[in-house]
Parts: structure tokens; C-alpha cells; sequence
């Protein structure tokens, strides 16, 4: 464990940091009374405002709370890893507008993410990639760059919206193809002028 957390600190902050990452939202002071068994809301109040001091998780102008720094990992051999952030959700099906504000940081090993280059997380919404193993819910680790190949499996932003497929050259245009088990899942059909925003390293289930 973190030397410099209390154990109730740590709690809290794994609490806030999972319900993020898997709910979307922070939780209410009362919600992490209720999970931690305070007896009443000010002392769940007061390990929140902790973890602030500690540059650990950030308050927003609209109340909600946000990780600002994961905490140090306790990985065997030492292994170095750095921070990600999870930015939102990013479909896998009908692209919508990606949510760019930061729901968490991520620790993620350098054998997977690694420097200098920058990484970020996305959550995949919908089941047009199942058949290349990005599942609906899963977060999907993206490498950011503007180049791709062929078969590689891209963030594409098309007329300003983001969505996950398979990236294919023919000729002077691109194809953006669905990987799925639902044949009616349709190629996306955009010229060479399409803007990539990274490519996918690894999709994570469960988290």
C-alpha cells in the first residue's frame, strides 16, 4: 500500500477511482459513507477533502470528482509503468462525438504503453469490433498518432465524430470496416484525407 495513505484514505480513493472507471460518475459523500461504513456523511467528507490535499483527485466547478494521480503501483520486479488517461466512451457502431474530459488515470506498464510515445483510454460502445476482440464496455488502449496501415485498428474521426474500426486503403479512398459477428454492420467509405487519431495496442475486459 501507499505509504503516505491511511487505510481509509486508500479505500476511498480505490472507490472513487473504480467508480469512474466503471460507472462513469464519481460517487455522492453519502454513497461513500455507505461503502466505506461511516457513521455519518462529514467523516466521509473529510477523507474526500484528504486526497484533495494530496493531489490524489480534483473537484470540478460542477461538484464532480476527478482522478488528478493513480496511485504509485506495487508491481512484482519492479516494473515501471505510467499514466493514462480514460477520456470517455467511443462507439463501435454508429460513431458519436467522443468525450475528451478525463474520467480517470490509468497506471498502465511501459512494456504496453511505451515512452515516449502518448496513450489514452476509451471505453468501446457497441459490438461492431466483437469479432477482433473489443467488446462493448471494454477500454480500449490507443496509441495516438496520424498514420495507420492497413489493418490496423483505428480511432478515425469522421465530420468530427470518433469511432473504432479497421483502417483499409483502396485507391484514393479509405475504408473503415466493422469487425463483427452482426453482418449488418457496414464499411464506413471516406477519402485519404481522413483524420486518424491513434491506433489500438490492446483492448481490456473486465475493468
Amino acid at each position: 500500500m501507499n505509504k503516505k495513505l491511511t487505510e481509509k484514505q486508500y479505500n476511498a480513493f480505490r472507490f472513487i477511482r473504480n467508480s469512474l472507471v466503471h460507472d462513469g460518475k464519481s460517487p455522492s459523500v453519502r454513497e461513500l459513507m455507505k461503502k466505506l461504513g461511516y457513521n455519518s456523511p462529514n467523516a466521509a467528507a473529510y477523507v474526500i477533502e484528504s486526497l484533495i490535499d494530496l493531489g490524489l483527485i480534483e473537484r470540478k466547478e460542477d461538484k464532480k470528482l476527478v482522478i488528478a494521480k493513480d496511485l504509485e503501483p506495487e508491481t512484482p520486479f519492479n516494473e515501471r509503468t505510467i499514466p493514462v488517461p480514460l477520456l470517455g466512451v467511443v462507439p463501435c457502431g454508429v460513431p458519436v462525438i467522443s468525450d475528451e474530459n478525463t474520467e480517470a488515470i490509468i497506471s498502465v506498464s511501459e512494456k504496453l504503453a511505451k515512452p515516449p510515445h502518448k496513450y489514452f483510454f476509451l471505453r468501446a460502445n457497441g459490438n461492431s469490433m466483437n469479432a477482433a476482440g473489443i467488446e462493448d464496455g471494454d477500454l480500449v488502449l490507443i496509441k495516438q498518432q496520424a498514420t495507420a496501415k492497413d489493418g490496423d485498428h483505428v480511432v478515425a474521426l469522421v465530420d468530427g465524430e470518433s469511432t473504432i474500426k479497421e483502417f483499409r486503403r483502396d485507391k484514393n479512398v479509405v475504408l473503415l470496416n466493422p469487425k463483427s459477428t452482426d453482418k449488418s454492420y457496414k464499411p464506413i467509405v471516406v477519402t485519404s484525407d481522413l483524420k486518424v487519431q491513434g491506433i489500438v495496442v490492446t483492448a481490456l475486459t473486465g475493468i
